[in-house]
Protein backbone atom coordinates (compact mmCIF):
# COMPACT_ATOMS: atom_id res chain seq x y z
CA UNK A 1 0.00 0.00 0.00
CA UNK A 2 1.10 3.61 -0.96
CA UNK A 3 1.82 5.93 2.28
CA UNK A 4 1.73 9.43 2.75
CA UNK A 5 2.49 11.78 5.40
CA UNK A 6 -0.18 14.72 5.25
CA UNK A 7 1.20 18.01 6.99
CA UNK A 8 -1.91 20.08 7.75
CA UNK A 9 -1.41 23.77 9.48
CA UNK A 10 -2.81 24.20 12.79
CA UNK A 11 -3.54 27.58 12.14
CA UNK A 12 -7.49 27.62 12.53
CA UNK A 13 -9.95 24.24 11.74
CA UNK A 14 -10.68 24.64 7.96
CA UNK A 15 -7.28 23.29 6.88
CA UNK A 16 -7.64 19.66 8.25
CA UNK A 17 -11.62 19.73 7.80
CA UNK A 18 -11.27 20.03 3.99
CA UNK A 19 -7.93 17.47 4.14
CA UNK A 20 -10.32 14.79 6.04
CA UNK A 21 -12.65 15.85 3.28
CA UNK A 22 -10.43 14.66 0.71
CA UNK A 23 -8.79 12.04 2.85
CA UNK A 24 -12.14 10.41 2.92
CA UNK A 25 -12.14 9.78 -0.58
CA UNK A 26 -8.66 8.12 -1.13
CA UNK A 27 -8.43 4.24 -1.60
CA UNK A 28 -5.73 1.84 -1.21
CA UNK A 29 -3.41 4.89 0.41
CA UNK A 30 -2.08 4.93 4.26
CA UNK A 31 -2.40 8.23 5.24
CA UNK A 32 -0.29 9.59 8.67
CA UNK A 33 -1.70 13.30 9.44
CA UNK A 34 1.29 15.69 11.06
CA UNK A 35 -0.21 18.80 13.03
CA UNK A 36 -1.41 20.06 16.61
CA UNK A 37 -3.50 21.91 18.57
CA UNK A 38 -7.36 22.04 17.90
CA UNK A 39 -6.71 20.27 14.39
CA UNK A 40 -5.19 17.06 15.84
CA UNK A 41 -7.67 16.83 18.31
CA UNK A 42 -10.62 16.95 15.58
CA UNK A 43 -8.65 14.04 13.68
CA UNK A 44 -7.94 12.00 16.73
CA UNK A 45 -11.91 12.25 17.65
CA UNK A 46 -12.67 11.04 14.20
CA UNK A 47 -9.78 8.07 15.05
CA UNK A 48 -7.34 9.17 12.36
CA UNK A 49 -3.45 8.40 12.82
CA UNK A 50 -2.11 11.60 13.96
CA UNK A 51 1.09 13.13 15.00
CA UNK A 52 0.25 15.83 17.22
CA UNK A 53 3.40 17.38 17.07
CA UNK A 54 2.97 21.37 16.07
CA UNK A 55 2.53 24.15 18.29
CA UNK A 56 1.16 27.51 16.26
CA UNK A 57 1.35 31.03 16.87
CA UNK A 58 -1.45 32.64 17.94
CA UNK A 59 -3.38 36.27 16.59
CA UNK A 60 -3.85 39.10 17.89
CA UNK A 61 -7.03 39.69 17.97
CA UNK A 62 -8.86 42.19 20.19
CA UNK A 63 -12.51 43.79 19.34
CA UNK A 64 -12.36 41.98 15.94
CA UNK A 65 -9.07 43.65 15.30
CA UNK A 66 -6.10 41.73 13.92
CA UNK A 67 -2.79 43.99 16.21
CA UNK A 68 0.96 43.03 15.86
CA UNK A 69 0.66 41.73 12.68
CA UNK A 70 4.68 42.46 12.18
CA UNK A 71 5.07 40.51 15.33
CA UNK A 72 2.89 37.54 14.15
CA UNK A 73 4.44 37.11 11.34
CA UNK A 74 8.38 37.28 13.47
CA UNK A 75 6.52 34.20 15.46
CA UNK A 76 5.42 32.40 12.11
CA UNK A 77 8.79 32.72 10.87
CA UNK A 78 10.15 31.27 14.20
CA UNK A 79 7.51 27.98 14.38
CA UNK A 80 8.30 27.79 10.36
CA UNK A 81 12.17 26.68 11.49
CA UNK A 82 10.78 24.77 14.16
CA UNK A 83 8.28 23.05 11.88
CA UNK A 84 11.17 22.40 9.63
CA UNK A 85 13.16 19.87 12.46
CA UNK A 86 10.21 18.13 13.43
CA UNK A 87 8.82 17.61 9.55
CA UNK A 88 12.61 16.61 8.74
CA UNK A 89 12.71 13.70 11.52
CA UNK A 90 9.29 12.58 10.85
CA UNK A 91 10.12 12.05 7.03
CA UNK A 92 13.39 10.67 7.82
CA UNK A 93 11.49 7.79 9.91
CA UNK A 94 8.71 7.52 8.16
CA UNK A 95 9.94 7.61 4.11
CA UNK A 96 6.81 8.21 2.53
CA UNK A 97 5.69 8.24 -1.30
CA UNK A 98 4.21 11.53 -1.06
CA UNK A 99 4.17 14.29 0.91
CA UNK A 100 1.12 16.73 1.19
CA UNK A 101 0.83 19.77 3.01
CA UNK A 102 -2.14 21.81 3.32
CA UNK A 103 -0.42 25.78 4.15
CA UNK A 104 2.90 23.83 6.25
CA UNK A 105 5.44 24.94 3.70
CA UNK A 106 8.00 23.68 6.31
CA UNK A 107 7.20 20.31 5.22
CA UNK A 108 7.54 21.19 1.55
CA UNK A 109 10.62 22.57 1.78
CA UNK A 110 12.18 19.74 4.04
CA UNK A 111 10.61 16.81 1.45
CA UNK A 112 11.69 18.56 -1.73
CA UNK A 113 15.26 18.60 -0.61
CA UNK A 114 14.82 14.95 0.53
CA UNK A 115 13.23 14.63 -3.70
CA UNK A 116 9.77 12.99 -2.12
CA UNK A 117 6.94 14.23 -4.03
CA UNK A 118 4.70 16.84 -2.75
CA UNK A 119 1.63 18.61 -3.60
CA UNK A 120 0.17 21.88 -1.77
CA UNK A 121 -3.46 22.66 -1.05
CA UNK A 122 -3.74 26.41 -0.41
CA UNK A 123 -6.04 29.03 -0.75
CA UNK A 124 -3.77 31.29 -1.46
CA UNK A 125 -0.56 31.89 -3.41
CA UNK A 126 0.94 35.16 -1.19
CA UNK A 127 0.09 37.18 2.00
CA UNK A 128 -0.09 40.73 2.88
CA UNK A 129 -0.38 41.21 6.49
CA UNK A 130 2.04 43.96 7.09
CA UNK A 131 2.83 47.14 5.76
CA UNK A 132 6.11 49.57 5.67
CA UNK A 133 8.97 47.93 6.88
CA UNK A 134 7.55 44.42 8.21
CA UNK A 135 5.99 44.46 4.68
CA UNK A 136 9.70 43.83 2.96
CA UNK A 137 10.53 41.03 4.80
CA UNK A 138 6.71 39.73 4.08
CA UNK A 139 6.91 40.23 0.39
CA UNK A 140 10.23 38.04 1.16
CA UNK A 141 8.79 35.31 2.45
CA UNK A 142 5.71 35.19 -0.01
CA UNK A 143 9.14 34.96 -2.98
CA UNK A 144 10.34 31.85 -0.74
CA UNK A 145 6.81 30.30 -1.02
CA UNK A 146 6.36 31.13 -4.37
CA UNK A 147 9.76 28.78 -5.37
CA UNK A 148 8.28 25.81 -3.08
CA UNK A 149 5.11 26.22 -4.88
CA UNK A 150 6.72 25.95 -8.23
CA UNK A 151 8.75 23.09 -7.09
CA UNK A 152 5.47 21.30 -6.45
CA UNK A 153 4.41 18.34 -8.35
CA UNK A 154 0.65 20.05 -7.54
CA UNK A 155 -0.79 22.60 -6.19
CA UNK A 156 -4.05 22.52 -5.20
CA UNK A 157 -6.04 25.36 -5.15
CA UNK A 158 -10.18 24.46 -3.57
CA UNK A 159 -11.95 27.19 -5.59
CA UNK A 160 -13.25 27.29 -9.62
CA UNK A 161 -10.98 28.73 -12.63
CA UNK A 162 -8.65 27.37 -14.85
CA UNK A 163 -5.49 25.41 -14.08
CA UNK A 164 -2.38 26.78 -14.82
CA UNK A 165 1.53 24.96 -14.89
CA UNK A 166 1.13 22.70 -11.82
CA UNK A 167 -1.45 24.65 -10.41
CA UNK A 168 -5.24 22.80 -10.30
CA UNK A 169 -8.33 24.34 -9.41
CA UNK A 170 -10.84 21.63 -8.46
CA UNK A 171 -14.03 23.54 -7.08
CA UNK A 172 -14.76 23.85 -3.03
CA UNK A 173 -13.47 21.15 -1.21
CA UNK A 174 -16.06 19.96 1.57
CA UNK A 175 -16.91 16.99 3.88
CA UNK A 176 -19.93 15.19 3.45
CA UNK A 177 -22.85 13.35 5.40
CA UNK A 178 -24.80 10.73 5.41
CA UNK A 179 -28.24 11.90 6.70
CA UNK A 180 -30.38 13.97 5.58
CA UNK A 181 -31.55 17.29 6.51
CA UNK A 182 -34.13 16.55 8.41
CA UNK A 183 -32.28 13.62 10.64
CA UNK A 184 -29.56 15.71 11.34
CA UNK A 185 -32.93 18.23 13.00
CA UNK A 186 -33.91 15.18 14.75
CA UNK A 187 -30.37 13.99 15.66
CA UNK A 188 -29.50 17.46 17.09
CA UNK A 189 -33.22 17.97 18.54
CA UNK A 190 -33.51 21.64 16.32
CA UNK A 191 -37.08 22.56 16.69
CA UNK A 192 -38.26 25.74 15.17
CA UNK A 193 -35.56 28.47 13.76
CA UNK A 194 -32.24 27.66 14.79
CA UNK A 195 -28.79 30.05 14.61
CA UNK A 196 -25.34 28.52 14.64
CA UNK A 197 -22.87 30.28 15.91
CA UNK A 198 -19.22 29.62 15.33
CA UNK A 199 -15.75 30.96 15.69
CA UNK A 200 -13.62 28.63 14.54
CA UNK A 201 -10.41 27.41 16.17
CA UNK A 202 -8.97 30.28 17.87
CA UNK A 203 -10.10 33.52 20.41
CA UNK A 204 -10.27 35.66 17.88
CA UNK A 205 -14.00 35.91 17.21
CA UNK A 206 -15.24 36.71 20.57
CA UNK A 207 -16.26 40.05 19.94
CA UNK A 208 -18.66 37.97 16.94
CA UNK A 209 -20.25 35.83 19.77
CA UNK A 210 -20.59 39.01 22.21
CA UNK A 211 -22.67 40.87 19.35
CA UNK A 212 -24.09 37.98 17.57
CA UNK A 213 -26.09 36.99 21.03
CA UNK A 214 -27.13 40.51 21.23
CA UNK A 215 -28.89 41.05 17.87
CA UNK A 216 -30.37 37.75 18.53
CA UNK A 217 -31.62 38.84 22.06
CA UNK A 218 -33.25 41.70 20.86
CA UNK A 219 -35.44 39.85 18.00
CA UNK A 220 -38.67 39.00 19.40
CA UNK A 221 -38.89 35.46 18.17
CA UNK A 222 -38.50 31.91 19.33
CA UNK A 223 -34.61 31.23 18.55
CA UNK A 224 -32.64 28.78 19.51
CA UNK A 225 -28.92 29.15 19.37
CA UNK A 226 -26.69 26.65 19.07
CA UNK A 227 -22.80 28.25 20.06
CA UNK A 228 -19.47 26.96 18.73
CA UNK A 229 -17.04 28.05 20.31
CA UNK A 230 -14.19 25.90 19.72
CA UNK A 231 -11.16 24.86 21.85
CA UNK A 232 -9.40 27.65 22.39
CA UNK A 233 -13.14 29.94 24.23
CA UNK A 234 -13.32 29.28 27.57
CA UNK A 235 -15.68 32.02 28.26
CA UNK A 236 -19.67 31.15 29.37
CA UNK A 237 -22.45 32.34 27.57
CA UNK A 238 -25.73 32.52 28.72
CA UNK A 239 -29.36 31.72 26.84
CA UNK A 240 -27.16 29.19 24.47
CA UNK A 241 -26.75 25.86 23.81
CA UNK A 242 -22.70 25.83 23.73
CA UNK A 243 -21.21 22.57 22.23
CA UNK A 244 -17.62 24.26 22.87
CA UNK A 245 -15.58 22.06 20.49
CA UNK A 246 -17.05 19.71 17.28
CA UNK A 247 -16.10 17.62 14.89
CA UNK A 248 -18.70 17.88 12.65
CA UNK A 249 -19.49 21.58 12.30
CA UNK A 250 -20.24 20.69 8.69
CA UNK A 251 -23.78 18.79 9.82
CA UNK A 252 -24.63 21.61 11.95
CA UNK A 253 -24.44 24.10 9.38
CA UNK A 254 -26.63 21.97 7.35
CA UNK A 255 -29.09 21.24 9.92
CA UNK A 256 -29.55 25.14 10.86
CA UNK A 257 -31.47 27.59 9.55
CA UNK A 258 -28.96 30.54 9.42
CA UNK A 259 -24.49 30.43 10.59
CA UNK A 260 -22.87 33.22 11.55
CA UNK A 261 -19.20 33.12 11.80
CA UNK A 262 -15.76 34.36 11.06
CA UNK A 263 -14.79 34.38 7.63
CA UNK A 264 -12.60 31.31 7.05
CA UNK A 265 -12.75 29.71 3.37
CA UNK A 266 -13.94 25.90 4.42
CA UNK A 267 -16.67 27.20 6.74
CA UNK A 268 -17.97 29.44 4.02
CA UNK A 269 -17.46 26.36 1.25
CA UNK A 270 -19.48 24.34 3.55
CA UNK A 271 -22.15 26.35 4.00
CA UNK A 272 -22.84 27.57 0.59
CA UNK A 273 -22.40 23.69 -0.50
CA UNK A 274 -25.30 22.57 2.27
CA UNK A 275 -27.34 25.76 1.30
CA UNK A 276 -27.75 27.05 4.31
CA UNK A 277 -27.87 31.47 4.81
CA UNK A 278 -25.21 32.59 6.34
CA UNK A 279 -23.47 35.96 7.91
CA UNK A 280 -19.76 36.06 7.42
CA UNK A 281 -17.82 38.57 9.38
CA UNK A 282 -14.03 38.93 8.76
CA UNK A 283 -11.42 39.63 11.34
CA UNK A 284 -10.63 43.32 10.47
CA UNK A 285 -7.09 43.43 9.30
CA UNK A 286 -6.91 39.58 8.48
CA UNK A 287 -6.86 40.19 4.35
CA UNK A 288 -7.45 36.46 3.50
CA UNK A 289 -10.56 36.41 5.81
CA UNK A 290 -11.76 40.47 4.79
CA UNK A 291 -11.11 38.88 0.51
CA UNK A 292 -13.67 35.92 1.62
CA UNK A 293 -16.20 37.98 3.46
CA UNK A 294 -16.01 40.86 0.94
CA UNK A 295 -17.05 37.65 -2.22
CA UNK A 296 -20.25 36.92 -0.13
CA UNK A 297 -21.02 40.23 0.32
CA UNK A 298 -20.21 40.97 4.33
CA UNK A 299 -17.24 43.47 5.44
CA UNK A 300 -16.15 43.80 9.00
CA UNK A 301 -18.38 46.65 10.04
CA UNK A 302 -21.56 44.55 9.03
CA UNK A 303 -20.69 43.28 12.77
CA UNK A 304 -22.63 46.37 14.04
CA UNK A 305 -25.71 46.04 12.09
CA UNK A 306 -26.38 42.18 12.58
CA UNK A 307 -30.06 42.55 13.82
CA UNK A 308 -31.23 43.50 10.04
CA UNK A 309 -28.70 41.18 8.70
CA UNK A 310 -30.15 37.82 10.96
CA UNK A 311 -33.46 38.92 9.80
CA UNK A 312 -33.00 38.96 6.44
CA UNK A 313 -31.20 35.73 6.18
CA UNK A 314 -33.72 33.67 8.47
CA UNK A 315 -36.01 34.50 5.43
CA UNK A 316 -33.81 33.99 2.54
CA UNK A 317 -34.48 30.74 1.04
CA UNK A 318 -32.03 27.60 0.75
CA UNK A 319 -29.69 27.01 -2.36
CA UNK A 320 -27.24 24.53 -2.24
CA UNK A 321 -23.78 24.57 -4.50
CA UNK A 322 -22.82 21.11 -5.58
CA UNK A 323 -19.18 21.06 -5.49
CA UNK A 324 -16.88 17.12 -6.00
CA UNK A 325 -13.87 19.46 -5.22
CA UNK A 326 -12.68 16.62 -2.58
CA UNK A 327 -13.03 13.64 -4.94
CA UNK A 328 -11.34 15.59 -7.68
CA UNK A 329 -8.75 16.49 -5.06
CA UNK A 330 -7.99 12.69 -4.04
CA UNK A 331 -8.31 11.19 -7.49
CA UNK A 332 -5.53 13.32 -8.84
CA UNK A 333 -3.30 12.45 -5.79
CA UNK A 334 -4.32 8.58 -6.61
CA UNK A 335 -2.91 9.20 -9.89
CA UNK A 336 0.16 11.45 -8.80
CA UNK A 337 1.04 8.80 -6.27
Amino acid sequence: MNTCNFFSSPIGLGHVTRDIAIVNNFKNISTNFVTGSGAAKILKNLHFTVQDVYDPPSFVVKNGILKNSAKWLWNYYNYYKKCKNISENILLNDNPNLVISDEDFASLTVAQAMKIPTILITDILETHFTKGLASLIEKKMNQSMQEICKKCDLVILPEYGDDIDNIKRVGPIVRTTNYSRDELRKKFSFRGKTIVVSTGGTNAGLLLIEKALESISKINQDIKVILVSGPAVTRKFENVVNLGFVDNLHELIFASDLLISLAGKSTIDEANAYGTPAIFIPIKGHFEQEDNALEQGFVFDDINRLDTLILEKLEEKRSQITTDGAKIASKIIEKLI
